[in-house]
């Protein structure tokens, strides 16, 4: 049996491949299904099953389109109520693949309908546990999104279910199986998620806070729910598309590959409610814009950033990218479910200058540059998340993250202050959004606290992030 994870980074995902004796399934998959469907048949084989371990919230799914490109069916665990055609399982039903046998582990807890999937060789000796987000590496689900799908549910009684699923049905299982979550570090599905994407069950037990022997109910609600963050405004609308069904994806590119001219786009963006998306480096952005235009630069965490900064999927766009990465941009919003985009301008900014419309740029200085007009009397606010703030920062600053950014920008200083987030990325998607909302006082600092450490300001002592969240 081949299992081979697959993983993307830009959202801290993993879908996996698994083969045998000619057939195979993917679990999970992304909304672009050709490099799974080109895998299978660069090994001679037929995908038989889409198995799907939720109602994912932080991407969309590839399950219909992969099914009906392939004929492969479509498995959820128990529960499971979607507007299509799929194999709702029972608990510890067993699904055929080549010579392998994968066991369906209803786990709710992070979603009603959460399952597990058991990977056991020919001679039925387990291998493997896919877990979806039910249980990643050093963390667990947050047990607070389903409670925007199921209005009598609450984070507290969803945690105490994710508690019986983890004792009932995970940790009973062989310790020398390996882990496949879903997610890793960077995801929103977790709060204290680790950078290895695979682990031990057995190892897990010693080492994850929330698998420890002798915890209590009581003391596993308080820990799993201490220290969570709002979730991303998008999350619904995902749940949502992944349960009721979308555009397939090449009808969604041809329908988005629209090239439009200067004159075009400008008319596009003024008779419509179209957000102009700039996916370029940052760099480029803060020397020249479009005024208006939000910065979500394509090279970073760029499609969960766009559905925490955009928030509605339904929202038009117009991009602005570096050439020949229109099909890229538009695939990469499509993971999110932003699928309507109008068009994006041919020749890139150059284009737009050439035709002598208006442009933006934001005052952003370097580190040292910074450091020479630093003062205590300095307004500063820090963009990033709060552990990382916690850990270690300009004392005096104030600490507004970018996430939340469009709920607090009465939290904004109304003097001139200068900006930063941890390394340049951040403060300009920030930087972008404050100017589209009329605010222009501030100073960017390029590099963030990484390149401030630098200088000869004095930070906060520091604190080990995983103390500070």
């Amino acid at each position: 049996m081949k299992i081979e994870q697959i993983y993307t980074g830009c959202i801290a995902q993993a879908a996996y491949y698994i083969e045998s004796d000619g057939e195979a399934a993917i679990f999970d998959p992304l909304r672009e299904v050709q490099p799974y469907i080109d895998k299978a048949t660069g090994n001679d084989a037929k995908i038989k099953y889409i198995f799907e371990t939720h109602f994912h919230a932080d991407f969309v799914s590839g399950h219909l389109d992969l099914a009906q490109k392939t004929g492969a069916k479509i498995v959820y665990g128990p529960t499971a109520s979607p507007k299509f055609e799929a194999i709702i399982a029972e608990d510890n039903q067993e699904f055929k693949v080549g010579n392998c046998t994968i066991k369906v582990i209803h786990t709710p807890g992070h979603t009603l309908e959460s399952s597990c999937y058991l990977l056991s060789d020919a001679s039925q000796t387990p291998l493997g546990l896919i877990t979806g987000d039910t249980l990643f590496i050093g963390d667990v689900g947050r047990p607070d999104l389903a409670q925007t799908i199921v209005g009598e549910l609450t984070q507290e009684k969803l945690a105490s279910i994710l508690f019986d699923s983890l004792r009932n049905k995970i940790m009973v299982l062989p310790d020398d199986i390996t882990v496949y979550p879903s997610h890793g570090a960077g995801s929103a599905c977790g709060k204290n998620m680790s950078k290895e994407t695979t682990d031990t069950l057995g190892n897990q037990k010693k080492t994850n806070y929330a698998l420890r022997a002798d915890m209590t109910r009581e003391e596993f609600v308080t820990e799993v729910l201490d220290g969570l963050a709002i979730p991303p405004a998008y999350f619904p609308q995902n749940v949502m598309m992944n349960i009721e069904g979308y555009e397939s994806l090449d009808s969604v590119i041809i329908k988005s590959m629209k090239a439009l001219s200067p004159e075009a786009f400008r008319n596009t963006a003024s008779v419509t409610d179209a957000v102009i998306l700039d996916v370029r480096n940052e760099s480029e952005f803060v020397k020249s814009h479009i005024p208006g235009s939000i910065f979500i630069g394509i090279d970073g965490n760029f499609a969960p950033w766009v559905g925490a900064m955009i928030m509605d999927v339904n929202q038009p766009l117009l991009m602005i990218t570096p050439a020949g990465r229109e099909q890229e941009t538009i695939t990469r919003l499509s993971r999110v479910g932003f699928d309507k985009v109008a068009g994006y301008l041919e020749g890139g900014i150059e284009a737009w200058n050439q035709a002598g419309f208006e442009t933006d740029h934001i005052e952003s200085i370097t580190p040292e540059t910074f450091a020479a007009h630093f003062t205590n009397q300095s307004l500063v606010v820090d963009a990033r998340k709060p552990g990382e703030f916690n850990a270690e920062h300009i004392p005096g600053a104030l600490s507004i993250p970018l996430d939340f950014i469009n709920n607090h920008l009465n939290e904004i200083p109304e003097s001139s202050f200068f900006l930063h987030c941890a390394g340049g990325y951040r403060s300009v998607i920030m930087a972008s959004i404050l100017k589209s909302r009329g605010i222009h006082h501030f100073i960017n600092v390029e590099n963030g606290i990484s390149g401030i450490r630098k200088t000869d300001i004095k930070l906060s002592n520091f604190v080990c992030p995983s103390e500070s969240q």
